[in-house]
């Protein structure tokens, strides 16, 4: 894996929090990555999302108007169900209830907060990691939809 794919890397964050958007974006450039698009507005994240197609999103759940289970719901209707978009919750509920929540609508990986900058970004750099292989994979075999299966069903 080339480390400029992943520095090359697209990510999206979502929280309507400034002071936590320019936290999350000040690591993320602080660590070399160099497409990172932050918004407050989770209305005009789904915008973003389709104009902008990140590798990876950072989304926050406790939002006005949409709050980040809205968005996951939205992102999973208007997504590629054989596309591997990696979405990392960042938020202060620490509840199992959101956690699993979050986690069955689509989310890949969960941080409360505060949260340790250190495991924030190895999170970050394992799920952008994951979405370059995934992207390598589509490319060697395009006509041929990898198989997913929802949680608890068997194949056939």
């Amino acid at each position: 894996m080339n480390e400029d794919d992943l520095l090359s890397s697209r990510v999206l964050i979502i929280d309507d929090q400034p002071a936590n958007l320019r936290l999350l974006e000040d690591l993320l450039t602080r660590e070399g990555l160099t497409h990172v698009v932050g918004t407050t507005d989770a209305q005009k994240a789904l915008d973003l999302y389709k104009a902008f197609d990140p590798d990876l999103i950072v989304l926050d759940l406790m939002m006005p108007e949409l709050d980040g289970y809205a968005v996951l719901e939205h992102l999973k209707r208007r997504g590629d169900p054989y596309d591997y978009r990696p979405v990392l919750v960042v938020t202060a509920d620490a509840t199992s209830e959101a956690k699993r929540r979050a986690l069955s609508l689509g989310a890949k990986d969960f941080l409360t907060k505060p949260f340790d900058t250190i495991e924030a970004m190895l999170r970050v750099w394992n799920l952008l990691e994951t979405r370059a292989l995934y992207k390598r994979l589509q490319a060697l075999s395009p006509s041929e939809p990898p198989i997913v299966m929802p949680y608890g069903k068997a194949p056939a």
